[in-house]
């Protein structure tokens, strides 16, 4: 089976599950990049650190871009700082780009929009 690249933008401070997410892409043996975008950073818990070392065990690495990943990380966690244009680069050799976490819409879409 083909290993495959998969960014998951993750739109808001709440990133836990996509993180989640990235993690279980890298047990099923494909390469999980979660990119938290946009945001402050909640307290990390244990739980969450371990996801992330586990992550980066499983060779994927777990991005923030929009602002800095929070500098009091605990040990053996690692989160790459990375700016919109070199994330926009290394996105080109993603298999699949899932947006995460968007907010639902609550005004209906134009109509060219509805199709």
């Amino acid at each position: 089976m083909e290993s495959l690249k998969v960014y998951i933008l993750i739109a808001n401070r709440m990133y836990n599950d996509g993180i989640r997410s990235a993690l279980g892409l890298a047990v099923e043996n494909h390469y999980g990049y979660p990119v938290v975008m946009n945001g402050e950073f909640p307290k990390m818990s244990e739980y969450m650190a371990e996801n992330i070392m586990w992550i980066a065990d499983m060779e994927g690495e777990v991005l923030s871009c929009g602002t800095d990943a929070p500098e009091d990380l605990p040990e053996g966690v690692e989160m790459t700082n990375i700016d919109l244009e070199a994330l926009g680069e290394r996105m080109r050799d993603a298999d699949f780009i899932i947006p995460y976490g968007l907010p639902k819409q609550t005004k209906t879409p134009p109509p060219a929009c509805a199709e």
